[in-house]
């Protein structure tokens, strides 16, 4: 379990929101107020349990949820030394994600409402990705060009505002964190996947196996990542490459595939004034170096959250609670008899995209 807080005095009337993250394999609570000010946050991992199946299981980490919830957030009251009538409101996400877990923590944060009289926000757990960068940066205005890569998604999205977002891009299959989960696994890396290959790829070529670059040039600026996938499987299977070139060329193609496609959504958009990352994947360096290149070609602002902020984390669920509540002064709160959502598009108005199914 890691504890976190930034250290930083919060303005004597600033208003306080508790997070709660749920929608995977993390255990998270954090308390953030409207100055950006994380006043404690704790995050429990839960790798020890998942590694001996290579990937998440849901209902070990449903169960992992259950028992560890409420000891956190009385943990995190306690080391922001606030008692829960100091808070404003409790932000929780919803969805989407694993619909155990995503039910732990929303049911956790419907209690919390109901006992302490406080408003509900049910948050989307992309929404917080999406506006976590926002949280760390204060010169980060609406719009900009969102990037949004993790173990689930894909997508690259035009952040208007809070709750306006315009999907112009997703995966047609897998995401790019699930494609580096699944490198890692057929190299024997272990898990969590994307770190380990990361890892690796420093020490390889990246252009020593050819690899595909699934849809590059292509007119629209959607991405698949399922037959690259395939691709360093026959790559290990066949022998003849080192693992860690085969990880270096992996990262690469991957990288190559993310510029072209984000080169392809703003080339048939109007000019964003930033480009933003977001997700577990941001916190991989290489990416962010190529992506802070792209963005200096362009003329546009790059912006990444710290690494804290990048793998789910509850902090960017309780900011999200707080730009909701900023956004709109007159907000009551959620229902608490809204239900978790295993599914929940940001841009539900987006078009579907061949081959995406509900993954778009």
């Amino acid at each position: 379990m890691v504890s976190v807080s930034n250290n930083l005095d919060a303005a004597p009337d600033a208003m306080v929101v508790l997070g709660i993250e749920s929608s995977c394999d993390e255990t998270a609570v954090a308390l953030v107020t409207a100055d950006r000010t994380i006043l404690a946050q704790r995050i429990a991992s839960q790798e020890e349990e998942h590694a001996p199946y290579g990937g998440v299981v849901p209902e070990i980490a449903a169960r992992a949820h259950a028992e560890r919830l409420a000891p956190m957030i009385e943990a995190v009251m306690d080391d922001a030394g606030l008692s829960l009538n100091k808070v404003d409101a409790i932000a929780a996400t919803a969805g989407p994600g694993l619909i155990g877990g995503v039910m732990v923590g929303l049911v956790s944060g419907k209690a919390l409402a109901m006992a302490a009289d406080k408003p509900l926000i049910a948050v989307n757990h992309l929404e917080g990705h999406a506006l976590s960068p926002r949280l760390a940066d204060e010169a980060l205005g609406f719009p900009y060009l969102l990037l949004l890569v993790s173990g689930g998604h894909c997508q690259i999205l035009a952040v208007e505002g809070v709750g306006q977002y315009r999907r112009l891009a997703t995966t047609i299959d897998d995401a790019l964190g699930e494609a580096f989960d699944k490198t890692a696994k057929i190299l024997g890396l272990g898990y969590p996947g994307g770190p380990a290959v990361e890892q690796l790829a420093g020490e390889g070529d990246p252009h020593a196996v050819p690899l595909p670059r699934p849809l590059r040039k292509s007119k629209e600026p959607h991405f698949s990542f399922a037959g690259l996938k395939s691709a360093v499987l026959r790559a290990h299977e066949s022998g003849e490459h080192k693992r860690a070139d085969i990880a270096a060329s992996f990262q690469q193609a991957a990288i190559d595939c993310l510029l072209d496609r984000l080169d392809q959504a703003l080339a048939k958009n109007a000019p964003f004034p930033a480009l933003v990352v977001a997700g577990g994947v941001a916190a991989n360096r290489a990416v962010r170096r190529a992506l802070e290149n792209l963005a200096a070609q362009k003329g546009m602002r790059f912006v990444a959250p710290p690494m804290a902020l990048c793998t789910d984390n509850a902090a960017m669920i309780a900011w999200a609670g707080c730009e909701r509540l900023a956004d709109d002064p007159n907000f009551a709160g959620d229902p608490l008899d809204l239900k978790a959502r295993p599914r929940w598009p940001l841009d539900p108005e987006a078009d579907i995209v061949r081959g995406a199914g509900v993954k778009a």
